[in-house]
């Protein structure tokens, strides 16, 4: 049996508890919940009490590692992995994350490496919205590749974002061209699996984003494209909710203890 602690205990963090409670995870313990918000982190707590099981409520960074976790699940954002990430690694503690976003530096992704190696830990990095991340390392490790990446949001979902402006409601409009690194900069938690798929193939630096606003589009659609001398590769991408994040998470937690992972 494998114990497991959740830094986010928001909707994505909440499919991850259900499965734990519906009988998905069944080699997994859930022992402990962390959130700035400790009512949100005491409801994962009371759902584990409905099966007979104890999950610690968590209110510092220190109380979760105490826990001991085979595994830390991050459903919480970049800012939270980089404070978590290096204390779990040494800690002898496996993540797995969403917030692939802080991962976009490349000097804290070299040291979030070094320090897995040295602790005999790893990070797993969850599919989120998006996937084919073993087709992109394929085709990347093939060699002479370039890869880019394209998401549509609803206007809605922009709000809070320097880019956003009320004449969005009514027009569509690409309202960013760059890398992945400039991506994240600008929206710190909207655009991870862009930082996913390019870790998974070309870097950060080299892979292409452009983000398209729609007046009333609901969801998110993410493409991902990929090209070498041999190959052309795309990855299609739509989700009407965030909910695909959270079951990627579960189906990563399924992969690390399965005798076949996909």
């Amino acid at each position: 049996m494998k114990t497991f602690v959740i830094v986010g205990c928001g909707r994505l963090a909440g499919i991850v508890s259900e499965a734990v409670v519906r009988g998905l995870l069944p080699e997994y313990e859930l022992v402990g919940a962390y959130s700035r918000t400790v009512a949100k982190a005491e409801r994962i707590a009371r759902q584990m009490e409905k099966i007979g099981k104890r999950c610690a409520v968590c209110t510092t960074a220190d109380e979760v590692l105490a826990l001991k976790p085979d595994i830390l699940v991050e459903t919480a954002s970049p800012a939270a992995l980089r404070e978590f990430a290096i204390p779990a690694l040494k800690n002898g503690t496996s993540i797995v994350t969403l917030s692939i976003g802080a991962l976009a530096d490349d000097s804290f992704y070299q040291e979030v490496c070094e320090t897995a190696k040295e602790n005999g830990t790893r990070i797993y990095i969850a599919s989120g919205a998006t996937g084919g991340f073993d087709v992109l390392r394929t085709a990347a490790l093939m060699g002479n590749a370039t890869a880019r990446f394209f998401n549509e949001k609803g206007p809605d979902a922009l709000k809070g974002t320097p880019v956003y402006e009320d004449a969005l409601q009514n027009e569509q409009k690409v309202v960013f061209t760059g890398n992945a690194v400039e991506a994240i900069r600008l929206f710190p938690t909207k655009v991870n699996v862009t930082v996913a798929a390019s870790r998974a193939s070309v870097g950060p630096e080299a892979m292409q984003v452009t983000i398209q606003s729609t007046p009333g589009f609901k969801g998110d659609t993410q493409k991902v494209e990929i090209r070498n001398d041999q190959v052309h590769a795309v990855v299609d991408v739509y989700s009407a909710t965030a909910e695909i994040a959270g079951w990627s998470v579960v189906n990563t937690l399924l992969n690390i203890v399965s005798p076949i992972v996909f």
